[in-house]
């Protein structure tokens, strides 16, 4: 096991690296900190290692908000939006980016979508935890995350049908998602929020074993479950909506990696699976940076077709591996 997590933290910070040195211009290490070349340290200072951090910060959260979702419904498909998070976040977009428009309203910034996707996510977590509290079925919960969803996405379209076209281009874009554009100071509100979540869930890893057996089983060991719903839901709502929202929603890494970890460390365990599931989602973010930023030419990708191409497989075979299971 800790050869895995060497192998693992070694790999984290190469390709960190290899994400600062690629891109359209490649650049050594030594240019990078070089007093002579300013060109090549601006670039990784005020663009490159923004966006590192954030591939890195991002693969974290979503991952272990993923694997926290999966043990809780105790479902392989669940992930980090499952409770509605990203439905929340894009209603709160669509309202600042096509509402005010509407309204006669046309103000737009970074820090305002950020903020609006937040708000989003958090109503929608509120609404999630003030109805779960009187619901003991975990499954009720779900499909009310589900309902919720829709019932965003409903309004986002009407919004998007009255929108004006540079508007409606604004919102799509967020959609796409991005790593780019966070300044050092959204970083640190972001790895404040993460950080926060992160130790959250390191305080309920016990009940998170236990819930494994399913809810009934936790009770008869004494885990107190609507506390620890609860507890889990809002460190859910901190690590995935603070990626939402300022980095719109990523796709398939949080149903992904969970997975990945499992199959990499064959344990079922959360203590190795929560440090696991951090280090390998943040491995592949970077590396799907890597990959959008198409290096030695200026095209740039969506960072969210680069995540669904490499999550898409590993869905895909998590649900050929539970109907091969049933059938046994």
């Amino acid at each position: 096991m800790k050869l895995r997590f060497t192998i693992l933290i070694t790999l984290v910070v190469l390709l960190f690296i290899a994400d600062l040195m690629l891109g359209s211009l490649s650049i050594s290490i030594s240019d990078a900190f070089s007093e002579t070349d300013g060109v090549a340290k601006q670039l990784v200072l005020n663009y490159r290692l923004p966006k590192a951090i954030v591939a890195l910060l991002c693969g974290v959260a979503l991952s272990l908000s993923g694997l926290i979702m999966q043990t809780l419904f105790r479902n392989p498909l669940a992930g980090p939006y499952v409770l509605g998070v990203s439905s929340g976040a894009s209603l709160g977009v669509a309202l600042f980016l096509l509402g005010a428009p509407l309204l006669g309203a046309t103000f737009a910034s970074d820090m305002g979508v950020a903020l609006s996707a937040f708000f989003g996510a958090s109503a929608v977590m509120f609404i999630v935890l003030a109805i779960s509290v009187r619901l003991r079925d975990i499954m009720a919960v779900l499909i009310l995350g589900m309902m919720l969803s829709s019932a965003a996405a409903a309004f986002v379209d009407v919004m998007q049908y009255f929108s004006s076209e540079s508007a409606l281009k604004g919102f799509v874009v967020w959609a796409m998602g991005s790593l780019g554009g966070v300044s050092y100071t959204q970083i640190g509100i972001m790895t404040i929020a993460i950080v926060v979540g992160i130790g959250i869930t390191i305080l309920y890893i016990k009940p998170l074993d236990a819930m494994l057996l399913g809810e009934n089983y936790a009770r008869t060991l004494g885990i107190k479950i609507q506390q620890t719903r609860i507890a889990l839901f809002v460190a859910t709502s901190l690590l995935a909506g603070t990626i939402t929202a300022f980095c719109g929603p990523i796709a398939f890494i949080g149903i992904a990696v969970p997975h990945i970890a499992r199959m990499t460390l064959r344990t079922s365990a959360h203590r190795p699976l929560v440090v696991g599931s951090m280090l390998i989602g943040a491995a592949i973010m970077l590396l799907c940076d890597i990959v959008a930023g198409v290096p030695g030419s200026d095209i740039v990708l969506p960072i969210n077709t680069i995540t669904s191409l490499v999550g898409i497989p590993v869905v895909i075979m998590v649900v050929i591996r539970s109907r091969r299971n049933k059938i046994m």
